[in-house]
């Protein structure tokens, strides 16, 4: 993949019984500071699943994978990354290669050639 093209992940998450209200106010938490930090975070998106009260699904798109690296690196991001372990039973993390699509940024000559 180039460094340059959009950086995407798709992340699911599966929450110990009754971590759920903690696990949801660190992601309040850790998405205010991304909303406020991250200008190369395009969208960081936590998703509840319907009928699935532990699962969550988090969408994220990175300008670049500069940005990625930028975001991982935040003290904000290592302190979730660091205090969400005991709340949960899996992970499972998805990097995804866009094929064609409309993203921010894109152009009708640069659209599905990444």
């Amino acid at each position: 993949m180039d460094g340059a093209s959009p950086l995407a992940l798709v992340v699911r998450f599966t929450v110990r019984p009754g971590a759920e209200a903690d696990f949801d106010d660190l992601v309040a938490r850790t998405t205010a500071a991304i909303r406020h930090r991250e200008p190369g975070t395009l969208v960081y998106a936590c998703h509840r699943v319907e009928g699935q009260p532990r699962q969550r699904v988090f969408y994220e798109l990175y300008r670049d994978r500069a940005a990625f690296e930028v975001h991982e690196q935040q003290e904000h991001v290592q302190r979730f990354l660091a205090a969400r372990e005991d709340m949960l039973e899996s992970t499972v993390v998805d990097r995804l290669m866009l094929a064609d699509g409309k993203t921010p940024g894109a152009t009708e000559a640069t659209a599905g050639h990444g």
